[in-house]
């Protein structure tokens, strides 16, 4: 059998890593010429290394990302709270912080020890299928033949937009922004914190290596709106955005499945949109081997759904401008800091959903 794989981000190489284990040929092609610099989605779930350690690139994680234990929330000029995360998870009580790049680079290494190898500069050109097979045109040449493939080709999905699947769903009108930046003497500097201001307005500061942070915000100056002093060294990269909140009403299509970005976007509030996408390619994996490709989009869209709820609901509740919710919201988090057992309820939700 063999499966062709579009998209070399995490959900695609995911699914390459997982389906080489398994013993299936794989072919992986990526429209970018090179693989990614960029940092992306920074957090990895416990779900998702329980998921990559079978193939030992848990192990690769673990060695490169930091292990982030503990959140910090900030108000205004008020001291910080402190919640532990310890206690989410019986094996991985952390949220594991790593750039993407450096995510993909590692779920590359371990398919090119299957014998895989990704082919940049490719892209899908032309697409149909019969009963029994896939034909895809690459670069505009000649069509190939394979038995299956999967579109993990993110929000802009040539595959979804192949076989015309609607992406129902819409956009928030509000401009975030985010900052990757060098920086000595943060003091959190194994923390993810999280900074409410007035107006609605967030930032969030996440580690990503020694001395190397992310910088998020919901305006389109994440350096500028952080209200602490972070000493700079260099910035990176900076950029500003918007969020799409969308999902696919078809997973599947016959012998073509869509999984990742590709399916389903939301907010970076949870962090879960890396980890979704990991855990649809593997799930569509595990379905090759046992022979239940139909059960995939009866398993991954109301998850996908899910998802898609809980992060708005984070992101509602982080973003308010509402002075009873931001009461509250202070309110609650400085009752939770206060008991280890309040903390444990919270890690678990926030490490596992």
């Amino acid at each position: 059998m063999h499966i062709l794989i579009t998209g070399a981000g995490p959900t695609g190489l995911t699914a390459a890593v997982e389906l080489s284990r398994l013993g299936f040929q794989t072919t992986v092609i990526d429209q970018s010429e090179n693989p990614s610099l960029l940092s992306r989605a920074v957090g990895i779930l416990p779900k998702s290394l329980y998921i990559l350690k079978p193939s030992g690139v848990t192990d690769l994680l673990l060695t490169e990302g930091i292990k982030i234990r503990e959140g910090r929330f900030f108000l205004g000029t008020e001291q910080p709270l402190s919640i532990s995360l310890q206690g989410g998870h019986p094996e991985y009580d952390f949220l594991l912080a790593l750039a993407q790049d450096r995510t993909e680079a590692l779920l590359r290494q371990v398919y090119e020890q299957h014998g895989g190898v990704v082919h940049y500069g490719s892209k899908l050109t032309g697409l149909r299928q019969t009963e029994n097979q896939v034909f895809a045109q690459i670069n505009d040449g000649e069509e190939q033949a394979f038995d299956y493939l999967i579109g993990a080709d993110g929000v802009h999905s040539t595959v979804r937009k192949s076989l015309d699947i609607g992406y129902d769903g819409f956009q928030l009108p509000e401009t975030w922004s985010i900052a990757d930046v060098d920086a000595i003497n943060w003091p959190h500097a194994e923390n993810i914190c999280l900074m409410t201001l007035s107006a609605g307005r967030i930032v969030v500061v996440v580690p990503l290596a020694e001395n190397r942070y992310r910088v998020v915000s919901n305006t389109p100056a994440a350096l500028e709106t952080l209200p602490v002093p972070m000493e700079v060294q260099k910035v990176r990269r900076t950029d500003d955005f918007h969020i799409s909140i969308r999902q696919v009403h078809e997973y599947q299509r016959s012998r073509v499945f869509l999984a990742g970005d590709a399916a389903h976007c939301h907010s970076p509030a949870g962090g879960r949109g890396m980890n979704l996408g990991i855990a649809d390619a593997a799930d569509l994996a595990q379905r090759f081997q046992t022979g239940t490709l139909d059960g995939y989009q009866k398993s991954r869209s109301p998850e996908g759904a899910h998802t898609i709820k809980l992060s708005e609901r984070l992101r509602k509740t982080m973003t308010s401008s509402n002075p009873f919710v931001k009461g509250l919201r202070w309110s609650v988090l400085k009752t939770i800091s206060k008991s280890s057992y309040l903390q444990r309820k919270l890690a678990r939700i926030i490490l596992t959903g």
